[in-house]
C-alpha cells in the first residue's frame, strides 16, 4: 500500500473539471487583480469567522507583516510567540524592526501560558499565540496577562480557519490573526495566498493601502506600500473549495477520530484531543500531530511500510535558532520536540488508509 502524506495530483484529478471550469470563467472575463472573485472571497471569510474585515494578500506571512505594520508595531518592540512555529511567525515580526521571543509549550504543543510571564520585559509589546494544526490555544489565560499587562495579541492562524474556542473564530482575540491558503491548508489554492482577519477599521484601511503599493481606488499614493495581493483566479478556487468546506472539515475530524479510536491504547504516544462537540475547543485538524517514543524509527518503519510522515518545521523550534538570536532554554519545547510527528490526514485517504496506518503504528509497538 502506498499512502502519501500529501497527495497533490489526486486532490487536483477529484476536482479537475470544476477547477478547469473556474479558471475559463475568471480567466475569460479578464478579472486578474483585485477583482469582484477576491472581494466575495474576504466577504465570504469574514461572515465565516465572525470578523468584521478580511483582506486577500500575497500569503499568511504578508498578512502577519502587514497585520504588525498596520497596528504599529516598531524597532525595539518585544513579540512573545510560541516557539513550536515556523519561522514565518517570527520573520514576520523580524522584518516590522521588532523582536520575536520564543515561549515554551505545553504538554498539547500549543504556547504554554504560564510560561509568557517571565519573558515580559518594559520592550514587550505583544504577544503572539500560533492556533496550531486547526486548535486554538487557551486563551482565557493569554487573554488574562495581556490585559494585565497592557499587551495586544495577534493571532498566527495560519492553520485554523474553522477553528473556535469558546465558541470564537480565529482573529477575534486581539488586533487580528492571518489565514494561509498553500495547498496542503484545508482551504488550500493552487500556490499561494494568505488573508489578514480584523474587527479595526483603521487598520483595515492601512492594510489596504499597503497591499497594493499605498495606492487607493483612485490610484493616490498615501502610504508607503507593498505588492501583496491575493490574485483573483486562485480567489476563484477558493470560492470553489468553500462551497463544501463544512463538508471537509467534518472528514477530518472524523478521520482523526478513527485515529484517536484506534490509537487512544498505545502507551509509548500522546495523541491529540480527539474532536469534541461538547468542550472550550472545536478543532478542524489541519494536521494530526502525535507525540511518539522513537520517532525516528517509527517513521522509518511507516516509509517502509508506504505510509508517508512529516516532521512539522524539520524538527526545529524557533528556540532552536541560535544563528538568528533566538537561543533559549525551553525544556518542554525540548522535551516534545523529539517526539513529535504528523500523520496523513486529507481528502485522498479513506478509512480502510487510516486503518492501516493505525495498524502499523500499533506493529511498531508489539515488535
Amino acid at each position: 500500500m502506498n499512502i502519501p502524506f500529501f497527495n497533490y495530483p489526486e486532490l487536483y484529478k477529484q476536482h479537475r473539471e470544476d477547477l478547469l471550469r473556474v479558471f475559463d470563467d475568471t480567466a475569460s472575463k479578464g478579472a486578474y487583480i483585485l477583482q469582484d472573485e477576491l472581494k466575495a472571497f474576504e466577504e465570504k471569510i469574514a461572515t465565516y469567522t465572525s470578523n468584521k474585515y478580511c483582506l486577500g494578500v500575497g500569503n499568511a506571512t504578508d498578512a502577519l507583516e502587514l497585520l504588525l505594520l498596520a497596528s504599529g508595531l516598531k524597532d525595539g518592540d518585544e513579540v512573545i510567540v510560541s516557539s513550536h512555529t515556523m519561522i514565518a511567525t517570527a520573520s514576520a515580526i523580524k522584518f516590522t524592526g521588532a523582536t520575536p521571543v520564543p515561549a515554551d509549550i505545553g504538554p498539547d504543543g500549543m504556547m504554554d501560558p504560564s510560561s509568557i510571564e517571565n519573558l515580559i520585559t518594559k520592550n514587550t509589546r505583544a504577544i503572539m499565540p500560533t492556533q496550531l494544526n486547526g486548535r486554538i490555544c487557551h486563551m482565557d489565560p493569554i487573554q488574562e496577562i495581556a490585559n494585565r499587562y497592557n499587551l495586544d495579541i495577534y493571532e498566527d492562524s495560519a492553520q485554523a480557519l474553522g477553528a473556535k474556542y469558546k465558541g470564537k473564530h480565529i482573529g477575534s482575540f486581539g488586533k487580528g490573526g492571518c489565514i494561509s491558503f498553500y495547498p496542503a491548508k484545508i482551504l488550500g489554492c493552487l500556490g499561494d495566498g494568505g488573508a489578514v482577519l480584523c474587527n479595526d477599521e483603521e487598520i483595515y484601511k492601512k492594510i489596504r493601502l499597503m497591499r497594493d503599493h499605498g495606492r487607493d481606488e483612485d490610484g493616490s499614493i498615501k502610504l508607503w506600500g507593498f505588492n501583496s495581493r491575493l490574485d483573483n483566479i486562485q480567489a476563484a478556487i477558493l470560492i470553489y473549495y468553500f462551497q463544501s468546506y463544512e463538508e471537509t472539515i467534518k472528514r477530518r475530524r472524523d478521520i482523526a477520530k478513527i485515529y484517536n479510536e484506534n490509537l487512544e491504547n498505545i502507551n509509548q504516544v500522546r495523541l491529540p484531543p480527539a474532536p469534541d462537540d461538547s468542550g472550550d475547543h472545536y478543532d478542524v485538524f489541519q494536521n494530526y500531530e502525535i507525540q511518539a517514543n522513537d520517532r525516528d524509527k517509527l517513521k522509518d518503519f511507516l516509509q517502509k511500510n508506504g505510509i508517508g510522515t512529516l516532521i512539522q518545521w524539520g524538527g526545529i523550534a524557533l528556540h532552536h535558532l541560535g544563528e538568528l538570536n533566538m537561543k533559549k532554554e525551553l525544556p518542554q519545547t525540548d522535551a516534545i520536540f523529539n517526539n513529535l510527528l504528523m500523520l496523513p490526514i486529507n481528502l485522498s485517504i479513506k478509512d480502510e488508509d487510516v486503518g492501516y496506518i493505525c495498524s502499523k503504528i500499533i506493529e511498531f509497538y508489539d515488535q
